[in-house]
């Protein structure tokens, strides 16, 4: 079977069809390394990989970002390490469900991430998709007079904030340690570094914009969210087990959606360090 692209209707995405990812040539590689610059998100259905050949496959895209306990690629589920399902009240459920927030991966930290990984071990038999938001195509629906007062504006990324809005309150030195120190300052408008393409860079962890008050930069961040994640700027994909999806972070975000967590959801994700000469931090708070 060749390899085939197929665009979803929305303005970002594609399913790719007609490859082994645990086995791919060159000329296909640089078919899928292609979609992916122009769509930003890749889903390919029923690949079954492993943990260490998604990590192979994440690889072909920069070096990964070693999240936990040096693992490359790591389980997001509401399964404990007994086996047991977890209570809702749980720290590892509370920050599952800052997940489902809109979000770009890392932008909390020094040197944001380039592309995600995630695949489907096991899916609840409803609810629990991921969803994803094209941030290009909502600066380009912006009027201009609005792109040229964003390009002067910059935020801090936080994850203590975003989940403090949750009502999750996390302290210093939890959550891994990878969460700790001062929160990173990033334009609110990203150029991609190899399509050129511009992008509204934003997200829950996105706050305190230098030069307005606090309410007023929770307003327009609020605004900006609202105005990005709506179609045709947003595709909603609905796991099967074996499915494998690869998204940018510099173009999109991204959420998880509810669930019933009387049942198991098992995800493996694996997740891509951005170059530092596009996706480091102007200066921490």
């Amino acid at each position: 079977m060749p390899l085939t692209i197929e665009p979803t209707s929305a303005t970002l995405g594609a399913t790719v069809r007609g490859v082994d990812l645990n086995a791919l040539d060159d000329a296909s590689w640089r078919a899928v390394l292609d979609a992916f610059h122009e769509y930003a998100l890749l889903i390919f259905p029923g690949q079954g990989l492993s943990a260490a050949e998604q990590a192979a496959f994440a690889r072909r895209f920069g070096d990964i970002e070693v999240l936990v306990e040096n693992l490359e690629t790591i389980p997001i589920s509401n399964k404990g390490a007994d086996g047991a399902l977890l209570d809702d009240d749980t720290f590892h459920m509370q920050l599952l469900r800052g997940n489902e927030g809109w979000h770009t991966d890392s932008s909390y930290m020094p040197l944001a991430a380039k592309a995600s990984v995630l695949s489907a071990q096991v899916v609840p038999p409803a609810g629990g998709e991921t969803e994803w938001a094209d941030c290009r195509a909502a600066w380009d629906a912006l009027d201009p007079a609005k792109r040229e007062r964003l390009r002067t504006l910059n935020a801090y990324h936080s994850y203590f904030y975003s989940q403090r809005r949750i009502g999750h309150e996390v302290a210093t030195g939890q959550a891994y340690g990878f969460f700790e120190g001062p929160p990173p300052l990033r334009p609110l408008v990203k150029r991609h570094p190899v399509t050129g393409r511009e992008a509204l860079y934003i997200g829950r962890h996105a706050c305190d914009i230098p030069g307005l008050d606090g309410a007023e930069s929770e307003r327009l961040l609020d605004e900006l969210m609202a105005f990005t994640c709506q179609p045709p700027r947003t595709y909603m994909h609905r796991w099967q087990p074996g499915d494998v999806v690869v998204w940018d972070n510099r173009s999109l975000l991204h959420r998880a959606r509810p669930y019933d967590h009387r049942h198991e959801r098992v995800m493996m994700h694996t997740r891509v360090r951005g170059e530092p000469e596009s996706e480091s931090a102007l200066a921490s708070g």
